[in-house]
């Protein structure tokens, strides 16, 4: 038989390896680098318009410069009466000339001697003189475009030998007799232009470079003191992470915005989580605590048959009824805790619940007088009409089963139950009085905590475990509204429960809203808190209601 080598099976349940994390970039470098580059964009748009224009103001000043060479030297020329020739014009124009008519202090020449010599003396331009023919008669430079005959002033940009030149022609008309006498042409390298150009190049790019070094620094300090509260989320975090019971949270934001809203929103997170934990380790507690008694019992009496009590039939029957006493009474425990734990979270299950109080009171009333017929219950109805509130219907009616109930239960002469339903423009309200044992101001404050009795002994026999009214307290508050209680010793007691009304309106998009969720569900319903009192079959309805009540006093 071929032997299996182990070690060459990979196990099947093997992690796979972690994908590699990329790299990290700190937000506030982030925040840092697009800000210092969107400055950038800004500035060079806005040095790009600056620099346009300005460079549009030189081109302007060098066309200027051009029509004032042009000008100066028509000007000179045009006193000619006969076509220019080429001894004239060099004559004219050549700057010893010039010279030698300034210092013959000749008055007709003299306003132009220097404009003259200031156009020729120029590097950037070259100044050519034309017959009428084209054929040139003086030039200052080598540099020049081609002859081009013109009937006015015309200035223009050319590109000469790859660059650009500013070219500017005009004609020559004599002074005497409007006679053409030839053309004149100045071409202009714009070698200024364009060193005036790189050196606004060069310090834009350096104002640039120190505007976004001057951002990104500026950027880098106030994203490190506007993300405080990100660090400060962020340590709370990994402080949970660490503990989760911690009781760590983000300190509070004095300035607000955005990030106090997630700091305020993180803290409501970390409570309502705490909470949850809280109450799920309340309940073990409670369930531990509570179920320790009845499994005692029941564990004394199976040993007590187990050694000797099986031989006597009354032994035998009295631990078999004390068993089966306990064993209703865990039943009854496990219930009711369940349903405070169900009662925490009203607000996740349901949100869109609406119910018409009028309704439930009178259904609620007429069940208990149906089922207890010792009882004289009166109803003292003064809203006459339907009366919506946010509630479920299940949840109204087990408040209500668990105040009528106390009331039973802790009615012992005057069996006479008063049922009150008043509304006003915003709450609805009802009141359960007995005239049973009252309640002292001491107990009082205490009677809505878990597993609180009045009368320990008392509540024992009357079935209750000390949870109705914290039931009822959660359920009430969970739909925003308030239970009160008035009592004195030996006089009764006055539960008061108020609730919200809700308009016509409002339960109309509440109820579009259940809808609308029920379809999503796929109709599998909403989970509700069933009322064990009007529940289980096994036992008639008053013993029912006395073993499965959810509060003492």
């Amino acid at each position: 038989m071929k032997s299996i080598n182990i070690t060459d099976r990979e196990p099947e349940n093997e992690e796979e390896p972690k994908k590699k994390r990329g790299f990290r970039f700190s937000l506030k470098w982030e925040w840092t680098l697009s800000t210092a580059f969107g400055v950038l964009i800004i500035f060079a748009a806005i040095v790009i318009l600056i620099f346009s224009s300005f460079m549009t103001v030189l081109m302007r000043q060098e066309k200027t410069h051009v029509a004032d060479s042009l000008n100066v030297v028509v000007e000179r020329l045009s006193n000619q009466s006969a076509t220019l020739t080429a001894s004239q014009v060099d004559q004219l124009l050549r700057p010893r000339n010039v010279l030698a008519d300034e210092t013959s202090g000749s008055e007709q020449g003299t306003p132009y001697n220097n404009a003259v010599v200031t156009t020729l003396a120029r590097d950037s331009q070259t100044v050519t003189v034309y017959d009428t023919q084209g054929k040139p008669l003086f030039s200052t430079g080598d540099t020049t475009a081609k002859f081009r005959a013109v009937g006015k002033q015309h200035i223009a940009v050319t590109t000469l030998q790859n660059r650009k030149h500013l070219v500017g022609r005009m004609p020559i008309h004599s002074k005497e007799n409007d006679q053409l006498l030839g053309y004149v042409q100045v071409t202009d390298n714009l070698k200024d232009y364009r060193a005036t150009q790189v050196k606004l190049f060069q310090v834009a790019i350096v104002l640039g470079l120190i505007a976004g070094l001057a951002v990104a620094i500026l950027s880098y300090i106030l994203a490190s003191f506007l993300l405080r509260p990100v660090e400060a989320i962020r340590e709370t975090i990994h402080a949970v992470r660490d503990d989760p019971q911690t009781d760590k949270r983000v300190p509070e934001i004095r300035h607000t915005d955005e990030l106090s809203d997630l700091g305020n929103l993180f803290n409501g997170m970390l409570d309502t989580t705490q909470g949850y934990m809280d109450q799920q380790q309340q309940f073990v507690e409670d369930v531990s605590h509570e179920l320790r008694t009845p499994v005692a019992i029941i564990q004394g009496h199976m040993e007590m048959l187990d050694r000797w009590g099986k031989d006597d039939p009354e032994v035998l029957d009295e631990s078999i009824k004390a068993s089966l006493q306990e064993t209703k009474r865990m039943k009854s425990l496990v219930q009711e805790m369940l349903d405070l734990q169900r009662a925490e979270q009203i607000e996740v299950n349901y949100t869109n619940e609406v119910t018409d109080v009028s309704e439930v009171v009178q259904q609620v009333y007429d069940n208990f007088k149906m089922i207890h017929p010792d009882f004289v219950f009166i109803l003292d109805d003064d809203v006459h009409q339907p009366v919506q509130a946010q509630i479920y219907r299940n949840h109204l009616e087990q408040i209500l089963i668990i105040l009528l109930d106390n009331a039973v239960k802790y009615t012992q002469t005057r069996k006479e139950i008063h049922l009150t339903f008043e509304s006003d423009s915003r709450n609805v309200e009802v009141a359960v009085q007995d005239f049973g044992e009252g309640i002292s101001q001491e107990n009082r404050d205490r009677v809505f905590n878990r597993f609180y009795r009045v009368d320990k002994a008392r509540s024992r026999t009357k079935g209750g475990n000390g949870l109705g009214l914290a039931i009822a307290k959660r359920l009430i508050e969970a739909y925003h509204g308030r239970i009160m209680i008035e009592s004195a010793v030996g006089y009764g007691s006055v539960f008061r429960i108020s609730l919200p009304i809700l308009s016509d309106e409002d339960a109309r998009v509440l109820n579009e809203k259940k809808d609308r969720a029920q379809a999503e569900a796929n109709d599998t319903g909403i989970p509700g808190i069933k009322s064990a009192l009007l529940e289980d079959p096994s036992n008639d309805a008053t013993t029912q209601s006395d073993d499965d009540s959810t509060e003492t006093k």
